[in-house]
């Protein structure tokens, strides 16, 4: 599945992204069922399931076929490396991240109800093609465009300042002020401090909702502020063909912890929203209720990668002509006692306590863990229809010359990655890394979003910024590739941007300017 876009200005970013699958044969592409899916609209739900099993020899749901997806939670912008191909035992898919490898399997995967239906699915996959038989489908490629960006964090509230703080190699890491963490091994944080969210968020909702909530309504407004989509504009839009997919690692974990405590009491004590405002999906539903906007809504939350995944299903609605416009990212607050208790518990985070805006150093030798941080960070995406023919915009490995890495500053990860990304790119002379946890920390659900909105600015301006910290690089990488002190001038062709999850859940989004496709 191939994301692309193009927009009438010099500052709008297209973006890519692939799920990793075994691509079908045209015999696999449209099965028998396709032909009856056709041929039996008006027939009885009886008669519909008998005519099935007749044809395919056994029960809908087990005989039912579709595409071999090997990986669903890995994505690949590109074709596998033949040498990985051709290892023994081993898939067509390809891992960008070194994960385990994946046996061949011929079974194809059973197809659920929904899929069938060709409804919405929230899951970043590509459409089953055998429902695509109604003339009625477009047949165009729909390209996406990010538009807005919006961001809250401990280097600021305002994309610019933001991404200027990031380019002058400012630290937002520090000593954390919210609650009294002295007997913690670990005190420091990406904490943001004097958080706001007058003349963004209601009163009552500012007092009942979590952090991560008004974190993510701030930044979503951001993102339409940014992206010129004025109350005129919002007046006009068709607010059926809006959406919201802007998910959460951990949600309302200060609200769920209160309630918790509350209970220590009498249940009489809890908060009634101490339940609805926990969840992951409630700040995506908020946002979408403030707005107005009727299309799809919901949540993904897999762990670190999770503002990925909701980026790429976002796209996938505009794709498929479901929506003309997205908010999605993803938002996380977890700067409180048992999320950063849980985290040491883990044996993680780094104890540089007494020097906090050295302690997240990805790829460099005196590492010793990650740094908690918060925020949001929401990109506006949109599909506008060009006069002339949209080809599919096709990426090579070699142009992929700018790679915002997962790194988190841990030991065997950050290698662990640098290899996967040398071992895919190696050839590629021109091609820089950075990590924009070095001044941020690991923003968990919400990392991938903002440090899209840093891809995306290094596109705008030109500049990627420096990885601070990175004095003694790592005996097992390559310091040329990596971006050193200092931020660089990089006239971005195509820009990755990757994010790896508890449990696999890997994922990588291609951006790059709309000029580089053609228009």
């Amino acid at each position: 599945m191939v994301m692309t876009a193009s927009f009438a200005s010099p500052l709008c970013t297209w973006l890519v992204a692939t799920t990793c699958m075994n691509e079908p044969s045209e015999k696999e592409r449209i099965p028998k069922s396709a032909e009856f899916a056709r041929s039996s609209k008006k027939l009885s739900n009886t008669a519909r399931r008998r005519n099935f099993e007749s044809k395919n020899g056994g029960s809908s749901l087990s005989s039912f076929r579709g595409y071999k997806i090997q990986s669903l939670m890995s994505f690949c912008p590109f074709k596998p490396c033949e040498e990985y191909n051709n290892s023994p035992g081993i898939s067509s898919s390809f891992s960008l991240f070194g994960s385990k490898a994946v046996p061949i399997i011929h079974k194809q995967r059973r197809l659920s109800k929904s899929s069938r239906s060709g409804k919405t699915m929230a899951a970043a996959v590509q459409p089953v093609k055998q429902v695509a038989t109604d003339k009625s489908v477009l047949t165009k490629k729909r390209r996406v465009v990010v538009t807005g960006l919006g961001v809250v964090s401990s280097l600021g509230q305002d994309v610019d300042e933001f991404y200027n703080n990031l380019l002058e190699g400012i630290s937002g890491i520090s000593q954390i002020e919210a609650f009294d963490c002295s007997e913690f091994p670990t005190r420091i944080a990406g904490e943001i401090k004097n958080f706001s969210s007058n003349g963004w968020v209601s009163q009552k909702l500012s007092k009942r909702a979590d952090n991560y909530v008004l974190y993510l309504i701030k930044a979503g407004k951001k993102a339409l502020a940014d992206g010129g989509i004025t109350e005129e504009v919002m007046n006009e839009l068709d607010k059926a063909k809006c959406g919201v997919i802007i998910g959460s690692a951990l949600g309302g974990l200060k609200v769920f912890t209160d309630g918790v405590e509350a209970l220590q009491v009498s249940h009489k004590k809890m908060n009634p929203f101490s339940i609805p405002f926990a969840t992951t999906n409630m700040g995506s539903a908020l946002l979408a209720m403030d707005l107005g906007w009727m299309g799809p809504n919901y949540s993904i939350s897999t762990a670190c990668a999770t503002s990925n995944f909701c980026i790429l299903s976002a796209a996938n609605h505009i794709i498929r002509g479901e929506t003309d416009m997205m908010l999605c990212g993803g938002s996380d607050a977890a700067i409180i006692p048992i999320g950063l208790g849980g985290f040491i518990a883990c044996g993680s985070l780094s104890q540089r306590n007494e020097d906090p805006t050295k302690a997240s150093r990805p790829w460099d030798m005196q590492r010793d863990g990650f740094v908690m941080g918060e925020g949001a960070g929401v990109l506006l995406l949109e599909e506008l229809e060009h006069a002339k023919a949209l080809a599919q915009s096709g990426v090579a490995r070699e142009d992929i010359n700018y790679i915002n890495a997962h790194a988190t500053s841990t030991p065997s990860a950050d290698l662990k990655e640098y290899q996967a990304i040398l071992r895919c790119f190696g050839q590629n002379t021109e091609l820089r890394i950075n990590s924009t946890k070095c001044m941020l920390g690991h923003l968990l659900g919400a990392a991938g979003a903002v440090e899209a909105v840093a891809t995306v600015k290094a596109i705008q301006t030109g500049w990627i910024h420096p990885n601070i910290n990175l004095e003694y690089p790592d005996e097992g990488v390559d310091a040329n590739i990596l971006v050193g002190l200092k931020r660089e001038r990089v006239d971005v062709k195509v820009a990755l941007s990757n994010s790896l999850g508890f449990g696999g859940h890997n994922s990588s989004i291609l951006f790059g300017p709309y000029k580089k496709i053609g228009y």
